[in-house]
């Protein structure tokens, strides 16, 4: 790409010509703290950040931090109950621990939520781009079956190159057979959170969160039509123009600036 036209998008997008060049220097550093902190919290479940801070010696902002900007959370310290998955036929590992994500398609993550409505739950299956942020698969039902997050899978896969890694809970949905034989099928590694420790898929529980809070109350539509069109809205709204605190910046405008900086170090290392 020429100068010029660097300078062109630099200029569509806000920012300086540099940062089209631009690697994050910390994933590393936090992504190390982060294994760290689901290590303690697999032993500890219950311990909030000045727990783990004090076990790991470290700083509490330090921890805080890091546990924010994973959506790492101690759940049970909120008397939430998460229902421990039975018959799990293969335990699969945790790439996360010691894997962190150095491009786009790098790392998926997937998770499911819901909204009731008019007596009804509508069930929301996505998949993040760990890299970039970016929902990349999205589906939407009224059951929570297979087919659920296996069409946000296929979502995922239609739109974009696939993943080296994907990782989900162990949720009897991501255990089912169809679902471990698309991934073994297209060449993925499977990585799973321990069994009940949901933090070590703190950016899904994050996004689910925040994306509830933005989407509002569900019960200001009167059709399941209007309602299912509104979450794929809030969804793009997300990708494509809400700022991203860890990114500072919309996770599809990182993913351009990544592409361009990905390629840049490719062409720079022939």
């Amino acid at each position: 790409m020429s100068l010029t036209t660097k300078t062109l998008q630099a200029k569509e997008f806000g920012v300086s010509r540099q940062s089209l060049y631009y690697t994050p220097k910390k994933p590393s550093k936090d992504w190390e703290l982060k294994c760290c902190i689901e290590e303690v919290l697999r032993k500890h479940p219950s311990y909030g950040s000045r727990r783990v801070a004090l076990h790991l010696h470290l700083n509490r902002k330090q921890v805080k931090r890091v546990m924010n900007l994973f959506g790492i959370k101690a759940y049970r310290r909120r008397g939430k109950k998460w229902k421990k998955t039975k018959n799990i036929k293969v335990i699969y590992p945790n790439y996360l621990l010691t894997t962190h994500p150095t491009h786009p398609n790098h790392i998926w993550t997937a998770d499911f939520t819901h909204f009731n409505f008019q007596g009804k739950v509508v069930y929301i299956a996505t998949v993040m781009d760990l890299y970039t942020r970016r929902i990349v698969g999205t589906a939407v039902y009224t059951t929570h079956a297979v087919s659920l997050v296996l069409s946000a899978l296929m979502n995922a896969l239609h739109n974009n190159p696939r993943p080296i890694i994907f990782h989900s809970d162990n949720g009897s949905e991501y255990n089912a057979e169809v679902f471990i034989d698309a991934l073994t099928t297209v060449g993925v590694l499977v990585s799973r959170s321990a069994p009940g420790c949901p933090w070590e898929n703190g950016y899904q529980e994050s996004f689910h969160s925040q994306f509830k809070v933005d989407f509002g109350d569900p019960s200001r539509f009167k059709t399941l039509g209007e309602l299912v069109y509104e979450i794929y809205q809030t969804i793009y709204r997300y990708n494509h123009t809400r700022i991203h605190s860890a990114l500072k910046m919309p996770p599809e405008q990182f993913a351009v600036l990544a592409k361009e900086t990905y390629n840049h170090h490719i062409r720079m290392s022939v």
